[in-house]
């Protein structure tokens, strides 16, 4: 019952994103003037449209593989929301709204840092020397690949020193691009 619910959900908020922030989006003068140009809305409506045709397919397999069954009813669903409060699936959606929370006070970097640790620790890894080295290292990796490959400007943070930090390495990524490339 909880995986139909979600899609359901899934369902509804990806209709409510399409109809309010898809179609609603404002296409800039130079994009409308040029025949030749994708439209920024293309890619967006398309992946909507499809998840939400994969969302239709998926309920509609839910319902019929558990049609009948005893634990597939709302009361069986409500006994249980107090076990998914315990879970490690709800400890992660945690750390992510956290972690969306803080991202443009403290920075992609830090923001990154604390999402693999708490991850790994929620993982089961103990050895927090090995959890702390391998964060630091994949959020490095994370930072040169999209901020130095992609060109993608990541979150900075507001706060002063995190805020220098950011703008120090960018300058150091934007050094050895211009070295190599």
């Amino acid at each position: 019952m909880f995986e139909l619910i979600i899609n359901i959900l899934l369902f509804v908020f990806l209709g409510y994103t399409f109809f309010t922030h898809v179609l609603e989006a404002p296409v800039p003068v130079k994009v409308q003037n040029n025949p030749y140009a994708l439209q920024p809305d293309v890619w967006p409506k398309a992946i909507i449209i499809l998840l939400e045709i994969c969302l239709i397919i998926n309920i509609i397999q839910i319902i019929k593989r558990n049609k009948g069954k005893e634990d597939f009813t709302l009361k069986a669903f409500a006994s249980s929301i107090p076990e998914f409060f315990k879970s490690r699936m709800f400890l992660g959606i945690v750390i992510l709204i956290v972690a969306s929370l803080i991202l443009e006070t403290v920075g992609f970097m830090v923001t990154a840092l604390l999402i693999l640790f708490f991850y790994g620790m929620l993982l089961g890894e103990r050895n927090i020397v090995r959890l702390l080295i391998a964060s630091v290292c994949i959020t490095l990796f994370l930072y040169i690949v999209f901020s130095g490959m992609l060109s993608v400007n990541l979150p900075r943070g507001t706060i002063g020193f995190l805020r220098n930090f950011a703008l120090f390495l960018e300058s150091v990524v934007a050094g050895v691009k211009g070295i190599f490339g």
